[in-house]
């Protein structure tokens, strides 16, 4: 299984159809004053294998990490993958909402996905103090 897709945006959902819909993809956070706190946003990762793989069980960990590499949060989980059609590839579309992400100060942070404890994706996310207006 391999991860095809990571981002950040501002919204992300799956449809009933299964269409993945993405709003406000972005990289960078801009405060005026730290701390500071992120209200809101979605990692967005669409991971993808092997019909051979179907009924599969893996295991995916979310780490998010500062710029000097100290993990400030990790969501462990487990994936089993559906089948698909017989010799096509298996999507599986995830949306994260991650609620009110403190920031002690600007930096250069990391979302990690891992599957089966390796690092699949990197979704870098900076955090830049606005400048002062004059």
């Amino acid at each position: 299984m391999r991860v095809s897709l990571a981002l950040l945006a501002d919204y992300s959902n799956v449809s009933r159809e299964g269409k993945l819909n993405i709003l406000g993809i972005f990289d960078t956070i801009y405060a005026s004053t730290f701390p500071t706190t992120h209200a809101h946003l979605h990692l967005v990762v669409r991971f993808e294998a092997q019909a051979t793989e179907a009924r599969t069980t893996r295991q995916v960990e979310v780490q998010f990490r500062s710029s000097d590499g100290i993990v400030l949060f990790r969501l462990p989980g487990a994936m089993t993958l559906q089948p698909g059609e017989l010799g096509e590839t298996i999507r599986a579309d995830h949306v994260l909402n991650v609620s009110n992400l403190n920031f002690d100060r600007p930096g250069r942070y990391a979302f990690d996905v891992l599957v089966d404890g390796q690092v699949a994706a990197t979704v870098p996310l900076r955090v830049e103090e606005m400048p002062a207006r004059h």
